[in-house]
């Protein structure tokens, strides 16, 4: 079933593995992300460890390559997209509990470092996963994955699909 993209982005701030790119390629067409920035050391198409998670996700998202995570946002913000940061900072707003401006772009980061601090103050919101564990976050992959559907649900007038999701290993 071809649908639309939604009014979401992703940005990719210095994410190491190759497998995390290419499950995030997955979830992003999963999800209808309209488009995907990769940013600094992210990897990028064509690279096998991608095209593994992917599933061939990475030929239907829409990509872009962009040096500089900061140029990527400041030239979406000037676009009108909002900037909307996952982090597990000081002052993140709960993702269920925030009230999303459309278009936006999740901004997710490096799975030691997270979001670079610019790019953090260049936000226009920071949003965090409830954590109830010992652990204090999830793989960067994951963590797209829940905050974008989370996101979804917060879309004015979702159209829904008549075929359910189906999950593959």
């Amino acid at each position: 079933m071809d649908r639309a993209p939604f009014p979401l982005y992703g940005l990719l701030d210095n994410v190491r593995s190759l497998w995390n790119v290419g499950s995030i390629f997955r979830t992003a067409d999963a999800a209808g992300v309209k488009k995907l920035y990769l940013c600094g050391m992210t990897g990028r198409p064509p690279r096998p460890e991608i095209a593994k998670t992917a599933l061939g996700a990475e030929t239907t998202v829409p990509w872009e390559y962009v040096q500089d995570p900061l140029k990527a946002a400041v030239t979406l913000k000037n676009l009108g997209v909002r900037i909307v940061a996952l982090e597990t900072a000081p002052g993140a707003v709960p993702c269920d509990a925030f009230d999303y401006p459309f278009p936006l772009c999740l901004v997710v980061g490096h799975e030691v470092d997270g979001v670079s601090r610019p790019l953090l103050a260049a936000a226009d919101a920071v949003v965090s996963i409830p954590m109830h564990g010992r652990k204090e976050s999830l793989n960067v992959a994951v963590a797209f994955g829940v905050a974008a559907y989370e996101i979804l649900r917060h879309l004015p007038q979702q159209p829904r699909g008549e075929e359910g999701g189906r999950v593959h290993h």
